[in-house]
C-alpha cells in the first residue's frame, strides 16, 4: 500500500512527524512525504524536519509564495503529476492551508481516497481563507480524523455520514508531549537575557490582522503597552514582516524597547519559549491548543476560534483587538495563581496510534 503524506506550512509537520513515526515500522505500507514548499524559508520548513525527527521530504514541490488562486492552482498542477506517476492508495492530508485543498481536489479528482487529518474544526468565519480550505476538504475526504467531539458534531451538522468520521484526538499533542523533554532543556528564553516566567510571547499572522495597515498599527501600539509591563517576543512571521515593510511601522516598533522582535524560531526553540512564559498573545490556532496542554496563559487575538474546547477547558480566552479587553485580560492574570486547565478528550499524545490503526482497518490490512 502506498500513501502520500502532504505537508505544505509548518503546522503540518507537527501533525505529521507522529503519525510517519506509527507508519514506519510496517512493511506493508510504503510512505512518500511531499512537501509542496508553500513555506519554503529555512526557519518556517526546513529546521522543523530535524526538530521533529522528520525524514527529508521525498518530493518537493517548490510552488512558493503567490496569491491564494495562483498558489493553489500551481500546487494541483504539479501534484496531479505526482499522483500519475505514483499512483498512491492513499492521500493523507492535515490542517487548513491551501496545500491540503489543493491536493484534496486533484486526489477527489483521480477517485484516490483523502484521509484528512484535524477534520471538523470550525471557525465559522468564512472570511478566513482557511475556514473555506476546511470545508471543502472535508466534504471531498473518505476518512474525517476530528480532534474533539466538536469537530465531529460539526461534520454531522453538515451532513456527512458518521461512518467517514473518526474521533481520535488532538495529534499535534503527540508532538507536543514527545518533544517537551527536549524542548525544556533548551532555555530559549535566555537568549534575550530574560527570566523564566517574566515575558509574553507574541504571534500575528492573520490576514484579518496584518493585512489591514490600521489593524496593524493599532495591535502593535496595543503590544507596545503591554511591552511596558513585561518584554515580549515577537517571531516575525514572513507575512507580517512584509507587512510592516509595507506600512512603514517600523519607528513604532523601535519606541517600545521592550518588544522583542526575531524571526521565526524552530519548533523546540518555540516550545521551549512558551512553556516558560508568563503569557501568549496569539491570532494562531495551533498556539491555543499548545497553551492549554501547557498551562500556560493565551490571549487571542481574533473574535472567533476554531478551538472551543481551549476556552471551555483550558486557558484561552477570545480578546480580539479591542485595548481595553486585552490590558483587562493581562490584568487579570497577573493577579491570578497558576492556572490549572484540564486536557480535553483524546489530547493524550496517543492520537497518531489511533489514526493509524484505523487506515489499517480501512484496508483491512490489519
Amino acid at each position: 500500500m502506498k500513501i502520500i503524506h502532504v505537508a505544505g506550512a509548518r503546522p503540518n509537520f507537527m501533525k505529521l512527524a507522529p503519525i510517519l513515526r506509527e507508519l514506519r515500522n510496517i512493511p506493508t505500507i510504503h510512505n512518500i512525504l511531499l512537501h509542496t514548499g508553500q513555506h519554503y524559508d529555512a526557519n518556517m520548513s526546513d529546521v522543523f524536519f530535524d526538530d521533529l525527527q522528520l525524514p527529508r521530504p521525498d518530493i518537493n514541490l517548490e510552488v512558493g509564495s503567490a496569491s491564494h488562486a495562483v498558489q493553489t492552482a500551481h500546487i494541483m498542477e504539479r501534484f496531479e503529476r505526482v499522483m500519475l506517476a505514483e499512483k498512491p492508495d492513499l492521500v493523507l492530508v492535515v490542517g487548513d492551508v491551501n496545500s491540503t485543498l489543493a491536493c484534496s481536489l486533484v486526489a477527489a479528482k483521480l477517485n484516490v481516497p483523502v484521509a484528512h487529518v484535524e477534520a471538523g474544526v470550525r471557525s465559522f468565519d468564512r472570511t478566513m481563507p482557511e475556514e473555506i480550505n476546511r470545508l471543502i476538504t472535508d466534504s471531498l475526504s473518505a476518512m474525517l480524523f476530528t480532534p474533539s467531539q466538536h469537530a465531529s458534531d460539526n461534520l454531522l451538522k453538515q451532513g456527512i455520514p458518521v461512518s467517514k468520521i473518526f474521533f481520535v484526538g488532538n495529534v499535534m499533542v503527540d508532538s507536543l508531549i514527545n518533544a517537551m523533554h527536549i524542548a525544556l532543556d533548551r532555555h530559549t528564553w535566555g537568549k534575550w537575557g530574560l527570566n523564566q516566567g517574566e515575558y509574553a510571547i507574541l504571534t500575528l499572522h492573520r490576514a484579518s490582522n496584518v493585512d489591514d495597515r490600521e489593524t496593524l498599527a493599532g495591535l502593535i501600539s496595543i503590544i507596545s503597552k503591554v511591552s511596558q509591563r513585561l518584554p515580549v517576543v515577537f517571531p516575525v512571521h514572513p507575512r507580517t514582516a512584509h507587512r510592516f515593510a509595507e506600512t512603514s511601522l517600523d519607528a513604532l516598533i523601535q519606541s517600545s524597547p521592550g518588544l522583542i522582535l526575531c524571526e521565526p524560531l524552530g519548533y523546540l526553540d518555540f516550545l521551549s519559549l512558551v512553556a516558560n512564559a508568563r503569557v501568549v498573545l496569539t491570532d494562531s490556532g495551533g498556539i491555543q491548543a499548545e497553551t492549554t496542554i501547557l498551562g500556560i496563559p493565551c490571549l487571542t487575538l481574533r473574535s472567533n476560534t476554531e478551538w472551543p474546547e481551549t476556552i471551555e477547558q483550558g486557558t484561552n480566552r477570545l480578546v480580539g483587538t479591542d485595548q481595553g479587553r486585552i490590558l483587562q485580560a493581562l490584568d487579570e492574570i497577573f493577579q491570578a495563581g497558576v492556572s490549572q486547565p484540564s486536557r480535553p478528550d483524546g489530547w493524550d499524545g496517543k492520537a497518531a496510534g489511533r489514526i493509524v490503526k484505523i487506515i489499517l482497518q480501512y484496508f483491512r490490512l490489519q
